[in-house]
């Protein structure tokens, strides 16, 4: 009786997707301050979570507050699908960040969902920006992120995410003690202007963090030598 010599088939080893996370005190604020390495994340295939806060609803106080808040999601939904990143609300009150998220209980749920996802890389925002929504997304960030760490230390093999955070209304950042992540985004700014078009309920809003952030960009660009980089400092 014969046998038949098979070969064995090789069997390829399943690589983890490298996981992004962004966290955005309003629907706009991570295609304004990340759109662009967001994209670029995206196109080298890994995977990009935004988180928003709150939808920014006390933009437009003439109209009920229901509208205007199914409004900025639909357009977050939209500006995400353009950038092709994942969007996901915690649907919290505007000017009351902090306040909401504890009575909401949303720490569990984002400890879990970072614990889960394992992000290489957090973007969040500075405590220079202005906008208390901002500081306080910030703070919000670093208490996770803390307890994050303590939950991996007893985990040897457990990988820390890199911290990083971004700017929206300061023209000048004054984080100089803290190294500094160029994000060459040159083919990717029709992206991150399609995807900020995209809220159009905005369009006045954004005029001006808008042309900040687009000439930052560009001079930003010349420390790398190309043509627009967005500027992020690591403090973790």
């Amino acid at each position: 009786m014969h046998h038949k010599k098979t070969e064995k088939q090789k069997i390829k080893p399943i690589t983890e997707v490298e996981n992004i996370v962004v966290l955005s005190a309003h629907s706009d604020d991570y295609v304004l301050g990340v759109g662009g390495a967001i994209a670029k994340y995206v196109q080298e295939g890994k995977k990009v979570y935004a988180i928003v806060f709150c939808s920014g609803e006390m933009s437009h106080p003439w109209m009920k507050e229901k509208i205007i808040k199914k409004l900025r999601w639909e357009e977050a939904l939209g500006a995400s699908k353009l950038l092709g990143c994942e969007t996901l609300a915690l649907n919290l009150k505007e000017t009351k960040v902090e306040d909401t998220f504890k009575k909401n209980k949303c720490e569990n749920k984002l400890l879990q969902f970072l614990k889960n996802k394992k992000p290489s890389k957090i973007f969040t925002h500075s405590l220079e920006d202005y906008h208390p929504d901002h500081k306080a997304v910030n703070r919000i960030t670093m208490r996770l992120v803390d307890k994050l760490k303590n939950k991996n230390s007893q985990n040897t093999n457990a990988s820390k995410p890199e911290v990083y955070i971004y700017s929206i209304w300061n023209p000048v950042s004054l984080h100089t003690s803290y190294p500094a992540l160029y994000v060459d985004i040159s083919k990717y700014i029709p992206a991150k202007v399609k995807a900020l078009r995209a809220f159009r309920s905005q369009q006045l809003h954004i005029f001006g963090p808008l042309f900040l952030l687009t000439f930052r960009n560009f001079f930003d660009g010349l420390k790398i030598r190309t043509k627009a980089a967005e500027k992020f400092f690591r403090v973790q």
